[in-house]
């Protein structure tokens, strides 16, 4: 597959309709049933008019049900039905929009993009040379008296200029001209076409004015100012892209962790193969600065791994013999062989990956209404730059078209439509890298005026993992018997209760009581059938134990009951996570405020509330006593953030304005959140709240600017004020204030 993408890709690659290359940038969408969702690069944009350009003609392909396509990050997502369509056609409708279509995820995309920084230098550097040449031919024409320069020698500096500037018409403004003439081919505006306008326009005054030095436009010869405008706008577009590499290096670095090979064993040695022929099952030895190619158990050795990307933990952690490591997480300290448990899409890795992916190709309503802006807006300055020239005609032809060449240059709006997608892919960048994956770009401008955070309580705010410390029983029952039919239920449940009771089952060696129609009922407990009728694991009123008391202390227990009543009780210990204090103050002090919810009976919810100081707290609250809640604090006109454990919690999450999936219960895929937390610090969810109103502050701080920059130098532009030159000047140092000042969220 990577030897294939590496090769041009044909207009309409056929071969990307075999369902086994899907699998390399396509997935089965979460949203959509029977639809596939697929991750794509787009090469040739440069502006929100061409990626409004590009979802236009995808959703025009019969089949395909969603296109997103951000201008920022230059990514696509297409959710299409194999049914109706195959990936040929609606690649080949991005060709013919002008546009080129590569799967992403794969190897050849950083070999491409740095190609193509590689070409963008050139292109720069021959600007930049051709520049410095120019101005020095056009230099004595400024500074030459009268009578000290004859006019043979200034025709000559004329045509030398031409001539060096020839290339930079030819080779650095390439890109320009060939997206200009696909945008009237295609009858559309972007960014592009303004400034190849405003270069053909100067360099044909110029040569005019070069050919016929007698002739109206004789001394209209504006070469110096030419190449300075490409040569400005070439560096702003050269840094834009590094930046935007930058600002979206935390997705990057996680594509590349995994590596080419690894050594696995064929039965007498290992051997080096590459990581696409691993499969489930096989026995690996990962060396010393190595990633781990798959999710496994440790076999053999001991040793450091490095799972910061993965989880937000910065700190390496210890692995030995039968515990898990993790695909992406890097040796550390010394070999290991290791079991391969999970491959490919089913990694955590994989999912992760997909997530970081799915919020660089989305676009939030301040980014959608800059896009719905960026064309109109475009039509308008030719508009304005036409009757500019219209007006100032009168005072001479080279002069009005030297106006014209301003006002097309300086009101190009690269600014507003960068303002809004660098600002959050550089806090997105950073926030993966801290432990929280963004699903959603829109959850950061949500999460910025939330004033509420409501917290679930089991899995959250408390410690994940609880353990068994006593077992009582009815008269006459053994202990074994009793946890042998408990863990028989526990064994289906995901509630951390449940997995306490099954992990005491197997510490103690009792085998799980083989049980018929078991299920869970959220917020209530497990019910199933044994040859003696049915059983309950749960609540006491689950359990019809009419007197029990659900928590003792810092003990919680859990029943387990029959047709007859109590069968026994399990008391499990529960501690509040250590840095849960500290992030609900934390929160307190950014004047939010905070709520508990439960599904345990009050008394526990209350006594963790407590604990921590939340001032509100509900138990025994159902999922839908919860989203009740919710949508009573919304009605108040209260923006609500919602921080769950992901088990029972999925319709409050999907209704508050913003949620946190918090914990590793769930696979990341299936959860209802916008923000994933992916390691156990708590601490990280004010941590995302103050980077998110950090980040619209620095979003308001761009669309000032790109907004004050159009007021301040189309009036100058209009009046002739403004020269070519200084305008392309104008125009790239705002974009790449933008940029930069985006740029300042991926440090933290």
């Amino acid at each position: 597959m990577s030897a294939i993408l590496a090769l041009p890709l044909p207009s309409a690659p056929v071969w990307l309709d075999d369902p086994v290359d899907w699998a390399a940038f396509t997935q089965p969408s979460a949203q959509w049933p029977a639809c596939q969702e697929s991750q794509l690069r787009i090469e040739g944009m440069h502006c929100a008019a061409c990626a409004l350009s590009v979802e236009q003609a995808l959703r025009a392909v019969p089949g395909v049900r969603l296109a997103e396509v951000g201008a920022a990050s230059q990514r696509a997502r297409v959710v299409w039905s194999a049914a109706h369509t195959q990936p040929s056609q609606w690649l080949a409708a991005v060709e013919r929009a002008g546009y080129h279509a590569i799967p992403a995820l794969d190897a050849p995309e950083r070999a491409r993009r740095q190609a193509e920084q590689r070409r963008a230098l050139w292109r720069w550097l021959v600007a930049g040379f051709c520049m410095l040449q120019v101005m020095m031919y056009a230099l004595p024409a400024y500074v030459a008296g009268p009578g000290e320069m004859t006019e043979d020698m200034a025709q000559l500096m004329r045509w030398a200029s031409w001539v060096l500037t020839l290339p930079v018409l030819v080779f650095s403004c390439g890109p320009f001209f060939a997206n200009a003439w696909r945008d009237v081919r295609q009858r559309r505006v972007s960014m592009d076409l303004p400034a190849a306008l405003g270069m053909a326009v100067t360099f044909a005054v110029s040569s005019a004015a070069t050919f016929d030095p007698q002739g109206v436009l004789g001394h209209a010869v504006y070469f110096d100012s030419l190449t300075m405008f490409v040569f400005f706008l070439l560096t702003g577009r050269w840094l834009e892209l590094r930046l935007r590499d930058r600002t979206a290096g935390a997705l990057e670095a996680l594509i590349s962790r995994l590596p080419d090979s690894v050594e696995r064993w064929n039965g007498t040695a290992f051997v080096r193969v590459a990581v696409r022929r691993l499969h489930v099952g096989d026995h690996l030895r990962v060396l010393p600065g190595e990633a781990f190619p798959a999710d496994g158990t440790v076999l053999q050795g001991r040793t450091q791994v490095d799972e910061a990307l993965l989880t937000g933990e910065s700190t390496p952690l210890a692995r030995a013999v039968g515990e898990p490591v993790l695909a992406g997480s890097i040796n550390l300290t010394a070999p290991v062989e290791l079991h391969v448990d999970r491959l490919g899409d089913s990694t955590r890795f994989a999912q992760t990956v997909a997530l970081m992916a799915q919020a660089a190709s989305q676009k939030p309503r301040l980014a959608q209404l800059a896009d719905r802006v960026a064309r109109p807006f475009l039509v308008g300055v030719l508009v304005v730059a036409a009757l500019a020239g219209v007006l100032w005609w009168p005072s001479g032809p080279g002069h009005a078209l030297m106006v014209v060449v301003a006002v097309l240059v300086v009101t190009c709006p690269c600014a507003l439509s960068l303002a809004t997608p660098a600002a959050l892919l550089a806090a997105a960048g950073r926030l993966a890298q801290s432990g929280v994956l963004v699903r959603r770009l829109q959850a950061l401008e949500n999460l910025a005026q939330v004033d509420t955070v409501v917290f679930d309580k089991t899995g959250t705010l408390t410690q994940g993992g609880m353990a068994v410390v006593a077992i009582r029983t009815r008269g006459g029952m053994p202990t074994a018997v009793a946890l042998g039919l408990a863990a028989g239920l526990a064994g289906q449940s995901l509630h951390p209760a449940s997995r306490a009771v099954a992990a005491a089952a197997l510490a103690q060696g009792v085998a799980p009581e083989p049980l018929r129609q078991v299920e869970e009922v959220a917020g209530q407990g497990m019910r199933g059938m044994d040859a003696l009728g049915r059983v309950f694991l749960g609540s006491a009123a689950w359990c019809s134990v009419p007197t029990g008391p659900e928590t003792e202390g810092t003990v919680r227990r859990v029943y387990l009951g029959d047709a007859l009543g109590w069968l026994a009780s399990f008391d499990l210990s529960e501690d509040v996570r250590p840095d849960a204090v500290q992030a609900i103050q934390a929160l307190q002090a950014a004047g939010v405020q905070v709520e508990l919810l439960s599904g345990d009976l009050s008394a526990a919810a209350l006594r963790v509330a407590a604990q921590i100081g939340i001032p509100v707290a509900r138990g025994g609250c159902t999922p839908h006593d919860k989203l009740l809640h919710l949508q009573a604090l919304q009605r108040q006109g209260r923006h609500v953030a919602m921080v769950g454990d992901g088990l029972n919690d999925g319709p409050v999450l999907a209704a508050a304005h913003v949620s946190f999936a918090f914990g590793q219960a769930v696979p990341l895929a299936q959860r209802q959140a916008d923000l994933v937390v992916t390691g156990d610090a708590l601490n990280r969810v004010p941590q995302t709240l103050l980077m998110a109103r950090r980040t619209l502050r620095v979003v308001r701080q761009n669309l000032v600017w790109a907004a004050g920059y159009n007021a301040v130098c189309v009036p100058l532009a209009l009046a002739g004020w403004l020269p070519a030159w200084l305008a392309g000047l104008g125009m790239a140092l705002s974009s790449l204030l933008v940029v930069l000042n985006a740029a300042r969220l991926s440090r933290g």
